[in-house]
C-alpha cells in the first residue's frame, strides 16, 4: 500500500522526525556530500533509465536537500513560494513567454 504524497511542508516535518537526530550529529558538510553522491546517481540514471531506479534517485535527491535545509533552518515550502510564486518573475506570465536563448 502506497502512503498519500506530502506537501512540501509535510514531507520537510516527516524528514526531519525521521532523520534530524542523526542528520544533527552528520551536520551539514557530511549531509551535503549525502545530497552530492545521490545527485551523481541521479546523473546515472538519467543518462540510463533503464537500468537504474530514476523515480528513487529523484526521491533521495529531494530527501537529502530537505535534510539540508532542515540543518541550515530554512522552510523549504516557505522560500519555494516565494522565489516561484506561481508566474514567471521575468515576464509575468503562466506559462513562462520568455523568448529562450538556445
Amino acid at each position: 500500500m502506497t502512503p498519500p504524497p506530502f506537501d512540501l511542508a509535510a514531507f520537510q516535518r516527516h524528514i526531519a522526525a525521521t532523520y534530524g537526530s542523526k542528520d544533527a550529529v552528520r551536520g551539514t558538510a557530511g549531509t551535503f556530500m549525502y545530497l552530492m553522491e545521490e545527485v551523481g546517481e541521479l546523473a546515472e540514471a538519467l543518462r540510463e533509465p533503464g537500468k537504474h531506479d530514476l523515480n528513487g534517485e529523484f526521491a533521495d535527491c529531494l530527501a537529502w536537500l530537505t535534510s539540508l535545509a532542515h540543518l541550515a533552518n530554512v522552510d523549504l515550502a516557505s522560500a519555494t513560494a516565494k522565489k516561484y510564486p506561481g508566474f514567471c518573475l521575468r515576464c509575468g506570465q503562466t506559462p513562462c513567454a520568455c523568448v529562450s536563448k538556445p
